[in-house]
């Protein structure tokens, strides 16, 4: 299999990815909500060892356990009792503990963990994309079709509730839609870097916009540069592949924070 064969499939999903990732990830951050990506990625290993044990395609359990612990934390915020970062940090370790003990539980079946903890995109093949599309194509369209509302309710969640904004319908989905994101990013940069691909473009967009929507576009461009830098650093040095996404991603944070910087002086 020749370079360009075996990097356009993952080319490909990492850029779809990152289209997803940037206005997701920008709602995250203004809503102060990272812990919600670090929670439904533990939870996506979860996902994986259950589909190994009972024989079903991996991206259907990763989907329903996410959706699942989507749900669930929904509910779970609804309690006054303990702060959110309480629930999301018991919730968040529990899942991949138990992913990792059903995985130990998988008989016959050789598991890299490495591949699902860090990423192996380059595994993907060309009938992957067709399912990809689709949920990119999905998670887009529900964002378009709800986004005033999104912004508003990260913006201030009382005040959108007095102008009539379904806040809490809208805070479900856009867990649905993240625990969706999550299951797509999980073989582009692997359960514990998801995170990450989520929030540092976000982070490094906030720098330079002025509105949601810009910010939106420009997180999802550097999320793009960042898959096509890591791909390139990881065909050029032989790097982890998701790693190398991650660091790029990095990477444009700085600039853009000395960019900032230089604007500001």
């Amino acid at each position: 299999m020749s370079t360009i064969e075996l990097f356009w499939p993952a080319m490909t999903a990492g850029l779809l990815v990152a289209l997803v990732a940037g206005p997701l990830g920008s709602l995250l951050v203004w809503r102060r909500l990272a812990y919600f990506g670090d929670s439904l990625s533990h939870a996506a290993l979860l996902g994986v060892g259950l589909s190994l044990l009972l024989s079903i395609p991996g991206w259907v359990g990763i989907s329903l356990v996410c959706v699942v612990v989507a749900l669930l934390l929904g509910l779970l915020l609804k309690q006054p009792e303990l702060a959110s970062d309480t629930l999301l940090t018991i919730l968040a370790t529990t899942a991949l503990s138990l992913g990792l003990i059903v995985i130990g539980f998988v008989d016959g079946i050789r598991v890299d963990l490495m591949a699902y903890l860090f990423g192996d995109l380059l595994s993907l093949s060309p009938q992957d994309l067709p399912i990809l599309l689709a949920g990119t194509a999905f998670v887009l369209a529900l964002l378009f079709w709800q986004w005033r509302g999104l912004v508003l309710a990260s913006i201030n969640e009382e005040m959108a509730a007095i102008d009539g904004v379904p806040v809490a319908r809208l805070r479900l989905l856009l867990l649905i839609l993240l625990a969706l994101t999550v299951t797509a990013a999980m073989k582009v940069v692997g359960v514990l870097l998801i995170t990450a691909l989520l929030i540092i473009p976000a982070a490094a967009a906030r720098r330079l916009s002025r509105t949601p929507e810009q910010m939106a576009v420009f997180a999802t461009l550097i999320g793009m540069l960042a898959v096509c830098v890591g791909l390139a650093g990881s065909l050029q040095w032989d790097l982890p592949l998701g790693p190398a996404i991650v660091v790029s991603a990095a990477l444009c944070f700085v600039l853009t924070s000395v960019l900032r910087q230089r604007r500001n002086a």
